[in-house]
């Protein structure tokens, strides 16, 4: 077992992992974060989708070892106004809701990359994300509504 330090969602923990411990569940068992699920467990749905120092990574496929110090934000640290959630429950983009954590985390980074998206451009980036449910249009129209609220900003 080794030590390591996590921060995340600003609050910083000091964890024990062994050497095949998959950040998914540290996160989940010893962080206490819940919007971090396992839907695949081979990193083709995005359920599990966290952003490690603003970049997306697939917490089922990453060992926690190597996220030693890592600035983590899960869909559980978001503010409770946060304008993508706002603009995911307005728009209807959830059914059961077990994907949309990580929905909302590949948005925000999606419009820090690329603030005013085309419907291809968020697409593109949303595609290695399974709705099970199917509400692909709701969630596409989520990201368009949450970019245009921020530019009109």
């Amino acid at each position: 077992m080794k030590r390591i330090n996590l921060v995340v969602n600003g609050i910083r923990h000091s964890v024990e992992v062994g050497d095949s411990a998959l950040l998914l569940d540290v996160l989940r068992d010893q962080a206490g974060t819940t919007a971090v699920r396992e839907g695949c467990g081979v990193g083709a749905c995005g359920a599990c989708t966290v952003l490690v120092d603003g970049m997306s990574v697939s917490t089922c496929l990453a060992l926690a070892e190597r996220y030693d110090g890592a600035e983590i934000r899960t869909a559980d640290g978001l503010p409770a106004d946060d304008d993508v959630v706002r603009a995911f429950v307005e728009c209807g983009a959830a059914q059961c809701g077990y994907c949309i954590p990580g929905f909302v985390m590949m948005t925000h980074e999606l419009l820090s990359e690329n603030p005013e998206p085309d419907e291809e451009e968020v697409a593109r980036h949303l595609e290695g994300n399974i709705c099970r449910c199917g509400t692909y249009t709701e969630i596409c129209r989520a990201v368009t509504t949450a970019a245009h609220r921020r530019a009109a900003r």
